[in-house]
């Protein structure tokens, strides 16, 4: 009679599944990695599409007097060539009108955005001693997608039989504004169509003429006046503090007609006697937009009305959800207000709601995607083999999540769709390893075996070829990492994620897929023949 020799464990598959077959500890495990997978899908950042670093700058400097033609070949001709000396720089545009001349630059998307701007502003400063006579000192303003594009948007109008006017609507705005701009997170807040009161003046250009004067005279004389004048403040020689203040020159109507415009003839000339002064709006802003309300579902009328738009931009790698969330709790705490004033508002664009929208569906698909599975394991294997096989792609998707949320990713349709990507390939390693546990169980020499030591067997077998297939999926996804431009950037969370969730297969399939063999799955009862003749 001879004895067989006990199997040896030579893969990594089959020394995890044998460390983890009667460990206490491998259920807990489990459970930690799902626990960690929610958490990690509810607290990473939310976005209907991942932000991109694309950033840059513009520099302006005026040259009072110049001609285009000279601003080009003193200015903006000498800047381009410099500016071309600054790595991470990509594209260089200039522009020469009368008076200045202007240079915008692109950098490379994912350059440091603090580091670039630094290093524009420095080859600005260091060149401005070659910058001919008469140039004035430059403006740079650099420019960052992440706060310029708004993820939310917030329409204020007048209710019909309201008695709010444009000004006293710019000046409740302008409130919720500034308390909207210090939710956390919100990186910047714009009111759009926004009407302020000012003093108009509408020159006649008849009298102007039969008094010899310009509108620059007209603009010279205004702004003399036009100022905050400020407290004076200083101390006496016995150390006492001495305060007061000078009336602001302009205070109304009849203050802007009492301006002096020129001296005709030994006798002053007033503002009045030249032009007629209003107060109202900024009648010159043509930037205003206007709402149209339909009277009925099917009516063809609308009725239109003036209103402010209020955009609200948050901080890259930060929750558009929570965001757009705070953000409309500071509307609702003014309802009672708005409604006295007869206020209304509308939101015309929440990116918060649609990237939850967006992340749910996704989610909802990748639920479905798993029960397909499962029912088609059910026929391919058994429901026991198919519930084994589940479990592993919700913890696969569990340590992914986790993994991209400590390496600071967020959540959006591409992060997704990676996942989605993937999921074909997450089972594959969990079906391989419950078809070869399968076939032993149904082995002709089963009965001989333990069935510890047959699930250990099993895994242990197929290790080294499913380590080398996965391996090969992944490095075909690492060519796309190294993509560069605009489709590099948008599609990198397909490099980043679909690795980790292949390697993550690995060690699920080899840690659960035999633990839950053993608990789940049972050895078939075979019916023994023996010989007439025999033993």
């Amino acid at each position: 009679m001879s004895i067989k020799k006990e199997y040896q464990v030579k893969d990594y598959a089959g020394k995890l599944a044998k460390g983890f077959l009667k460990n206490p500890l491998t259920a807990l495990l489990g459970v930690t990695i799902l626990v960690m997978g929610y958490l990690a899908l509810n607290v990473m950042p939310r976005e209907e599409d991942p932000q991109i670093a694309i950033s840059g700058g513009a520099v302006i400097i005026a040259m009072p007097g110049a001609t285009p033609q000279e601003i080009e070949n003193v200015i903006v001709n000498p800047l381009e060539r410099k500016l071309r000396e600054v790595k991470g720089i990509e594209h260089i545009y200039g522009m020469a009108m009368d008076n200045v001349g202007i240079v915008n630059v692109m950098y490379y998307i994912g350059q440091n955005r603090e580091i670039s701007n630094l290093k524009l502003y420095d080859k600005v400063m260091q060149n401005m001693d070659n910058m001919p006579k008469g140039v004035m000192q430059p403006i740079i303003k650099p420019f960052d997608i992440d706060i310029d594009i708004p993820i939310l948007s917030v329409s204020f109008y007048a209710k019909d039989g309201s008695r709010v006017n444009d000004v006293k609507l710019y000046e409740i705005a302008r409130k919720i504004q500034q308390k909207i701009n210090a939710v956390e997170n919100v990186a910047k807040t714009t009111l759009k169509g926004a009407r302020r009161a000012q003093y108009n003046i509408e020159v006649d250009l008849q009298k102007l003429s039969a008094y010899h004067l310009s509108l620059g005279q007209i603009m010279q004389a205004v702004q003399s006046v036009a100022v905050d004048v400020p407290d004076v403040k200083g101390r006496t020689k016995d150390n006492k503090l001495v305060i007061f203040g000078v009336k602001n020159a302009i205070e109304s109507v009849k203050d802007v007609d009492s301006i002096i415009v020129a001296q005709y003839m030994g006798s002053p000339i007033y503002l009045r006697d030249v032009a007629s002064v209003t107060k109202g709006v900024d009648i010159q802003n043509f930037q205003t937009a206007k709402m149209l309300f339909k009277k009925s579902v099917d009516s063809k009328l609308s009725k239109e009305k003036s209103q402010i738009t209020l955009t609200v931009a948050k901080l890259a790698g930060t929750n558009a959800v929570f965001v757009s969330d705070d953000v409309i709790d500071i509307l609702s705490e003014h309802k009672d207000e708005f409604a006295k004033e007869g206020i209304g508002y509308l939101i015309t664009r929440n990116y918060g709601t649609r990237a939850d929208e967006a992340v749910n569906e996704l989610m909802h698909h990748l639920v479905i995607t798993i029960v397909i599975i499962a029912l088609m394991l059910v026929f391919a294997l058994g429901w026991r083999e198919s519930i084994i096989v589940t479990f592993t792609v919700p913890a696969i998707l569990a340590i992914t999540l986790f993994v991209a949320y400590l390496s600071g990713q967020t959540i959006n349709r591409i992060t997704l769709f990676a996942f989605l990507l993937s999921l074909g390939l997450l089972v594959d390693a969990a079906i391989i390893v419950i078809e070869n546990i399968h076939r032993h169980l149904h082995a002709h020499d089963v009965d001989s075996k333990e069935m510890d030591k047959l699930v250990v067997e099993a895994t242990d077998e197929i290790g080294a070829p499913t380590n080398v297939a996965t391996l090969a999926i992944i490095l075909t996804m690492v060519p796309m990492a190294f993509v560069g431009g605009m489709m590099g950037s948008f599609m990198k969370p397909i490099p980043y994620n679909v690795p980790v969730a292949l390697i993550a297969s690995l060690f699920i399939a080899y840690i659960f897929t035999p633990y839950l063999s053993l608990k789940l799955l049972k050895k078939p009862k075979h019916k023994h023949h023996y010989n007439k003749g025999g033993n």
